[in-house]
């Protein structure tokens, strides 16, 4: 399931009901991105993730595809926000559910490396120090590359 919204969700009960869909699976991993409050620059008062729609869902489906294509998956769940956002709030939410660990944790790691450097969101953190675009991270980059 692929979910990109503008609306707050609860990471627990997005948890609760993967966890009910999989009663089949051994291993569920999850993974919580969430708005940081601190910055290079100093403190993040807010946080806006911009997107194209239709274009951003289209290839989250292709990352899904090839973690399932790769990983045997019982199922995945991916949650991304977009819109202004405060520090704590969840961003983006990753569940795997496979019958043993090594795939759900090796799917997850993937599918959160490949949405960080391939998904198409831009954000814009505000604080103290003004208005700045988030650039990509070497590090980021170098984690997606290792699916390569």
């Amino acid at each position: 399931m692929i979910r990109v919204s503008d609306k707050a969700f609860d990471p627990a009960a997005e948890m609760t009901a993967f966890t009910r869909r999989v009663p089949q699976s051994g291993a569920v991993v999850t993974f919580l991105g969430q708005v940081r409050g601190q910055g290079p620059g100093g403190a993040i008062a807010t946080m806006t993730l911009e997107h194209y729609p239709g274009m951003t869902e289209r290839s989250l489906e292709r990352i899904e595809a090839e973690a399932r294509r790769r990983w045997p998956l019982d199922d995945v769940v991916i949650i991304h926000r977009h819109g202004r956002l405060q520090p704590g709030e969840p961003i983006v939410f990753v569940a795997t559910a496979s019958p043993h660990r090594l795939a759900a944790y090796e799917a997850s790691e993937f599918l959160v490396d490949w949405l960080k450097t391939r998904a198409p969101f831009w954000k814009k953190e505000e604080g103290g120090f003004g208005a700045r675009w988030v650039e990509s991270k070497a590090d980021d980059d170098d984690a997606a590359a290792r699916w390569e």
